[in-house]
């Protein structure tokens, strides 16, 4: 550290280290959320129709590796509140990480917000309705006010969530953690007991009781897909080629495992490579693991092919409606609703429904907490006016970057939805971040020449694979990596960038 000191002007930076490595793991595991973000873009697989889930979540999962590899590095060699723009600026230069951060850390994520609003509405407002027998409100939470006044939840809570302070957000982000697993393992607990008949029995009486359909809803569910044009391939069925194909829709949860990096002034034991490494490494396997587990549940007690049809059916009522199949169901299709079903009663399936809204509240704060940080180094660095390192002495929260951040999602959130064609600006949301990531990353692959006397003072430059960095040869594959992605995205109009 005392090598990176000389790299910063300005000493002091009034944040504290809040946090423990077991409150960084939890972050970086609600980062690559299963729930949230996971469920939401699984349900995108049929645009993909050959392609199969479970390898391309343990793909991905091998090369995001590689990215903590990375990532975990240059914490470990400047572990400093601002993370990307910290490192960034002080290998690459002041102005290319002012561009990186600010639209990777800053603007998109007023983006983000209406998609946080979006998961909001999709995975709690219009389940919980429905199951409480207001269907009318649960399909108005799909509608633009619906999904503008869940953004407005979302920023109310949020913005009270980071003001309290890093400890109190780590007490919130635990309960969180814990309840949501606790949630998560009853509803894996339904599909591992229940049988497929008894799913389908569940499926076609609460389509009858709580939305009117009528004969077997699940068998018309498939068949309606078909006739759309969709056949659900079987789960056994996992060619590597389309498979590959579905690696840049399965980043949109899997990628995120470093979103923590720019809170690592705040952290204890931040200069500890293992420790750091760990944090993020076992946030992303956990995850990967908890995927395939639900896979092979989804497949045992759904049917995947239903599964993949239920999917299939919503989004073809959102993008092509004067074509698409009826819903018997007519919300998006949320495992945690379906697998409650499986038992009869409704106070079980609110109670179900609440808990696993854990994984919503837990995770929310991400969409503005790292960004607070990268706007904070940077007024901190004088390239951003004062104010915004402006430092609150009673919970030591950034107020200005926090204010910075609040205000302008909400007038986006409003674009959004009710701005025809503004949403399709949210495409791009994962798209922008991988940029910024990919900067840092080839800061890190040029670090151990383009500033030895830092490297060589870190505790990363043990590291080496034949005699090459470690961090320059993850470099590498990550680059390859997060270019791969870039290109399908850029290229390819079924990700819809």
């Amino acid at each position: 550290m005392g090598d990176a000191a000389g790299y910063f002007v300005r000493k002091a930076t009034g944040l504290v280290r809040a946090w423990s490595a077991f409150d960084a793991f939890v972050y970086a595991f609600f980062s690559v959320n299963f729930v949230t973000l996971g469920m939401y873009i699984m349900s995108f697989a049929p645009f993909v129709p050959q392609g199969h889930l479970l390898p391309a979540a343990i793909i991905t999962g091998i090369f995001v590796t590689f990215l903590v590899l990375v990532y975990g590095g240059l914490i470990a060699t400047m572990p400093r509140a601002g993370g990307d723009y910290v490192w960034q600026s002080r290998i690459l230069g002041g102005g290319i990480a002012f561009v990186l951060a600010v639209t990777g850390w800053w603007f998109i994520l007023w983006h983000w917000v209406p998609i946080y609003g979006n998961i909001l509405s999709v995975q709690f407002f219009a389940p919980l309705l429905a199951t409480v027998g207001r269907g009318d409100l649960a399909q108005w939470f799909s509608t633009p006010s619906g999904i503008f006044v869940s953004s407005l939840i979302l920023v109310a809570f949020v913005s009270y969530y980071i003001a309290i302070g890093m400890e109190g957000y780590a007490r919130i982000q635990k309960f969180c953690f814990w309840g949501g697993i606790v949630a998560l393992g009853v509803v894996l607990l339904l599909l591992l007991i229940g049988t497929q008949g008894q799913f389908q029995q569940a499926f076609n009486r609460e389509a009858a009781r709580l939305f009117g359909a009528s004969g077997d809803a699940y068998a018309q569910t498939i068949e309606a897909s078909r006739k759309y044009g969709f056949t659900p391939p079987p789960f056994g069925a996992m060619p590597l080629g389309p498979s590959i194909l579905l690696i840049p829709m399965v980043v949109f949860y899997l990628l995120w495992p470093n979103w923590g990096a720019t809170l690592y002034g705040e952290v204890r034991g931040a200069s500890d490579y293992r420790r750091v490494v760990g944090g993020m490494f076992w946030g992303l396997w956990i995850t990967v693991a908890l995927s395939v587990v639900f896979f092979l549940l989804v497949a045992k007690t759904m049917g995947w092919e239903f599964y993949l049809a239920a999917n299939s059916n919503y989004w073809a009522t959102i993008y092509t409606p004067d074509t698409a199949p009826k819903l018997a169901v007519p919300l998006w299709p949320y495992p945690a609703l379906l697998a409650g079903w499986l038992v009869d009663s409704r106070i079980f399936q609110v109670i179900v429904l609440g808990l696993m809204s854990l994984w919503f509240w837990g995770w929310s704060g991400t969409v503005f907490l790292s960004s607070t940080r990268v706007i904070f180094a940077a007024a901190f660095d004088r390239v951003l006016p004062e104010w915004a390192a402006q430092v609150s002495p009673r919970s030591h929260v950034p107020t200005g970057a926090l204010l910075l951040m609040v205000a302008p999602s909400i007038v986006v959130s409003a674009l959004y939805s009710y701005y025809p064609g503004f949403a399709t600006y949210t495409l791009d949301a994962t798209l922008v971040i991988a940029v910024t990531y990919l900067g840092s990353v080839v800061a890190a692959t040029i670090l151990p020449w383009r500033r030895p006397r830092l490297y060589g003072a870190s505790p990363v430059a043990r590291y080496k694979v034949a005699g090459v960095p470690l961090i320059t040869v993850a470099g590498v594959v990550t680059v390859v990596f997060l270019a791969f992605n870039l290109w399908k995205w850029v290229t390819d109009a079924t990700y819809g960038v």
